[in-house]
């Protein structure tokens, strides 16, 4: 049985009655951890987690689904995760980001648009001796290979 599938679907059943809330990611590494990553349109709070973790750790125990002792950790990816659904990307509207894409070059910009197909980033391009330009450019999500939110401290 393939765990990170079995414990996406037991995920999906207790997250069900809560459209708000999405699966990101479900890692179980070598070392025993079990991490899932579960995010929301409005953020998650600890109580979500909490319920998330009994329900998937309960049936887990129930079904005796890992052989080797592990250690179950639930919560929301943190600000330097990678950005991996498109529903992440549409709740960091407005943000700035920077994306890395398949050639190995770097774009930052303010991301304005999220379609099912790519993003919309809008960026301030500065050549020498002009004043900067506000450019916006779609890229598809095939040309990307990372994307992560930029934080400001200003």
């Amino acid at each position: 049985m393939n765990i990170e599938k079995r414990v996406s679907e037991l995920v999906g059943q207790k997250i069900s009655d809560r459209p708000d809330l999405f699966l990101v990611d479900v890692k179980m590494h070598p070392n025993g951890k079990l991490i899932i990553l579960v995010d929301g349109d409005n953020g998650i709070g600890i109580s979500d987690c909490v319920a998330i973790s009994r329900h998937v750790g309960f049936h887990l125990e129930e079904e005796d689904a890992i052989e080797h002792a592990y250690n179950l950790e639930v919560s929301s990816p943190g600000i330097d995760t990678p950005l991996k659904q498109v529903r992440q990307y549409q709740k960091n509207i407005g943000r700035s980001v920077a994306v890395k894409l398949n050639d190995g070059s770097k774009r930052e910009g303010k991301l304005v648009e999220v379609t099912e197909h790519g993003i919309k980033l809008e960026e301030k391009i500065k050549e020498k001796g002009k004043k900067a330009e506000i450019v916006e450019s779609l890229i598809p999500f095939a040309d990307i290979t990372e994307t992560k939110v930029l934080i400001s401290f200003k």
